[in-house]
């Protein structure tokens, strides 16, 4: 459509401008709800997304944990378990010699032959003991006081030192293969506790520099208090050992050959009876192999695993761990016994690793560690080993190690952060995306609705544009229908309308000129009816005047009111137009007189000729002798309804007549209240509405009529008026009324009767003031003299 609207900026109370904000706002609070709920949807799902992964890594995690604390204690039991192979194995070589006396003595008798250099014993003069040559499998000890006056061992001492060579077949086999140790050995009873050892080392030279005053003291007593007696009572009762083992362990302690801390296995072996104890076999491991297993623990980066004994001295830990957990490591020196480890978690500097409870398994546990100044969360899993018979110091116990993981809480939770970090990363891009999409979208539909409302309102601009024009009168102007929506629509019923008014635009002059042609026949037709008019106004008007002459004319003279000596009467009329409606008259015949009243319905001419009438048949009745009250009324209401069918005036009027012969007063026939003023001031009221009927509305109205006599004593003042006087209006619309008309003639009852009649007339005038004067005004006052 083109309107030829010239274009200007889109003002905010345009319909471009609220289309654009309508569904602009629309689309805009979509777009906003929508991609709010999105981004809650994104973040709620990512909160989901990480508590999930979180929760799963961390039961990963412990899971982990506690499955490599499985793990590692099942490879330390099974070190452990095979050095107890070991140990079993040779225990019960050795036990089988012992058992069998004779072989024991062929075997050793064979060795002795075969390797002279595992039997033969050299005297020390310096140590005072006696021990074979380096160059055999396993070296022999013998103390001094095991030795005879010669310095050679006694008889009993030299059969065990050669049938304990049987350990040079065993034991160089055993050290070779199986669990890795450090050396295995056999020990005599009590009563001859020799010491070999393989392989050979500087065995007795070296307890005496570490061991001084051990070659004059009872081995076990000296090195290992309280375990032979332990064995012992075992021997006699079984179920006395603390495990039903009878490998006992001891508690880690340095070596005096080696100078590592090791841990010894000891086999008892038992006399042939299996009544008492008949030495040990033994084999030593170092702390590294335990170590190593356990040191070679690596949860995440810096986890690291300990084995403690059961009272928390830890035996094996790395240098990281031992650190973290603030272990403080001695060593005993006391000359005596073997040289034990002290590294307790109980006095560890950490508070948290000294509190723990070591007597149970708990799980994953959850630890402040101080670190630098700063407490770092850790975990920590403890895991019991298999129960074993431990000798530490005095009699054999019960021990079960334990194995214990410490992994930082934040290496473990790396994966944890570093899916949280990846999930938000992927949180923060989609959000990214999302709001630049929204932008995107925000941008589109900003696009699309500003070209929407220009294509919507152009066809509604054009419309505009053309109502513009037409209404500059340029009824050329038409609307190109570019749609056949609802706007083509309207632009097509507005070029229809535009032709309409184009088409009687153009012939408006000729329409004009015709009915201005009209007009003037009109004018020339009114001017001529108007002349008409106003010669028939000439006529009535003069017609009017000779009947508003004619009715003044038979009004009754005013020396014909005067004419009587004990009555004086006083009238006043003023009809509403020329000629008026109301009648009075005074009657005389001898010393009869008839004083009437009435009121014409309307006025005008037809109501003055019905006033005629009344007075030409009241005059003629009365001439006539007629003084019947009831007649007389019924006659002239038959007369005059007769004339008022013949004239067709549809009119008639109420009537009263006040008949007076000098002594009675009779009032008959229905017209407005009678007004006395009595001379005493009294005011009677006498309504007529019983005394009669309006006259010319029934042929006969005799049955209707009726009469009152009223006293009429001297000084007694009586009003007739009509109800002109009464409903006469002043300027507020108020009516003088018949209590204001009572109350003048009060005022004036000692005046005259002209000056009652004038004086109350004036009042009324004053009352009426400007007030067009409706309906015609007829005042009669009568005093008796």
């Amino acid at each position: 459509m083109d309107g030829g609207l010239p274009k200007k900026p889109i003002g905010l109370a345009s319909f471009r401008a609220k289309f654009i904000l309508v569904v602009g706002g629309a689309v805009l609070f979509d777009l906003l709800v929508s991609g709010g709920l999105a981004l809650w949807n994104v973040q709620r799902l990512s909160r989901d997304a990480t508590l999930e992964v979180g929760q799963g890594l961390e039961a990963a995690s412990q899971e982990y944990i506690r499955t490599y604390a499985d793990s590692t204690a099942a490879q330390v039991n099974l070190l452990l378990k095979q050095v107890h192979n070991d140990v079993d194995t040779l225990a019960g070589v050795l036990q089988a010699q012992i058992d069998n006396p004779v072989r024991n003595s062929d075997v050793g008798a064979a060795i002795a032959r075969t390797s002279p250099d595992s039997v033969s014993l050299s005297y020390d003069e310096k140590g005072k003991w006696s021990q074979n040559a380096p160059g055999s499998a396993s070296v022999v000890s013998v103390w001094g006081y095991l030795l005879g006056q010669d310095h050679q061992p006694k008889p009993d001492i030299e059969r065990d030192i050669q049938t304990s060579a049987v350990l040079d077949l065993v034991a160089p086999s055993l050290l070779q293969h199986g669990a890795s140790k450090l050396q295995m050995y056999y020990i005599g009873p009590r009563e001859r506790p020799i010491f070999r050892t393989a392989p050979y080392t500087d065995q007795a030279q070296t307890f005496d520099r570490l061991y001084p005053g051990h070659n004059e003291a009872d081995f076990w007593n000296f090195f290992f208090p309280g375990l032979y007696e332990s064995w012992q009572g075992w021997a006699k009762d079984a179920k006395t050992r603390p495990v039903a083992d009878d490998i006992t362990q001891t508690a880690p302690y340095t070596d005096a050959i080696t100078g590592k801390l090791i841990v010894s296995f000891f086999h008892p072996l038992w006399t042939a009876d299996r009544q008492d104890v008949a030495g040990t076999a033994g084999a030593d491991i170092t702390l590294d192999q335990l170590a190593e297993t356990v040191e070679n623990v690596k949860v995440a980066q810096s986890g690291f695993g300990f084995l403690a004994m059961s009272d928390g001295n830890v035996v094996a830990i790395n240098s990281t761990g031992e650190k973290t957990l603030g272990l403080r490591a001695a060593s005993g020196a006391s000359g005596t016994g073997v040289t034990g480890l002290e590294r307790s978690l109980k006095g560890s500097s950490q508070p948290a690793i000294a509190q723990l409870a070591l007597d149970r398994e708990q799980g994953i546990q959850h630890l402040l560690l101080q670190r630098d100044g700063d407490e770092v969360p850790y975990i920590l899993t403890v895991k019991k080993l298999p129960a074993t018979n431990l000798w530490s110091s005095g009699p054999v116990r019960q021990e079960a190690m334990l194995l214990g993981l410490v992994v930082p809480e934040r290496e473990i939770d790396a994966s944890l952060y570093a899916a949280q970090a990846k999930i938000s990363e992927a949180t923060n891009r989609i959000v990214i995306y999302q709001i630049i999409a929204i932008l995107m979208s925000l941008l589109i539909v900003a696009i699309a609705v500003f070209a929407a409302s220009k294509r919507i309102t152009s066809g509604i601009s054009a419309l505009a544009g053309a109502a513009k024009r037409i209404q500059a009168q340029d009824y050329s102007v038409r609307v190109a229908i570019t749609s056949k929506d609802e706007v083509g629509a309207a632009g097509e019923a507005f070029n229809r309308m535009a032709e309409q008014i184009s088409y009687h635009t153009e012939n408006l002059e000729q329409l004009v000129e015709e009915r201005t042609a009209q007009i003037e026949d009109q004018k020339e037709e009114i001017s001529a009816l108007n002349a008409q008019l106003e010669r028939e106004n000439r006529r009535l008007g003069t017609e009017l005047a000779v009947a508003e002459r004619i009715q003044l004319m038979v009004l009754p003279l005013q020396q014909e009111l005067e004419e009587f000596q004990d009555i004086e009467i006083a009238a006043y009329m003023r009809p509403a137009e020329e000629v008026g409606g109301d009648y009075y008259d005074v009657l005389k015949n001898g010393r009869r007189l008839k004083i009437g009243i009435g009121d014409v319905t309307g006025h005008g001419l037809e109501s003055g000729v019905l006033m005629l009438m009344v007075q030409s048949v009241a005059r003629a009745l009365q001439e006539a002798g007629n003084t019947d009250a009831v007649k007389f009324l019924a006659n002239l209401n038959s007369a005059l309804f007769k004339n008022i069918v013949r004239t067709k005036i549809d009119k008639h009027l109420t009537l009263a007549f006040l008949d007076y012969d000098g002594k009675e007063l009779i009032l008959s026939g229905q017209h407005e209240e009678v007004v006395i003023i009595r001379s005493n001031g009294e005011i009677q009221r006498i309504d007529t509405m019983d005394l009669g009927i309006p006259i010319g509305l029934e042929a006969d109205i005799s049955a209707f009529i009726k009469t009152r006599e009223i006293a009429f004593e001297k000084g007694d003042l009586i009003l007739l008026h009509t109800d002109g006087v009464t409903e006469a209006e002043n300027d507020a619309g108020e009516l003088f009324g018949i209590e204001r008309l009572c109350s003048e003639a009060l005022r004036l009852k000692g005046q005259s009767a002209d000056k009652v009649v004038s004086g109350i007339v004036a009042t009324l005038m004053r009352f009426i003031g400007s007030q067009k004067i409706y309906d015609d005004i007829t005042l009669l006052a009568v005093r008796h003299r």
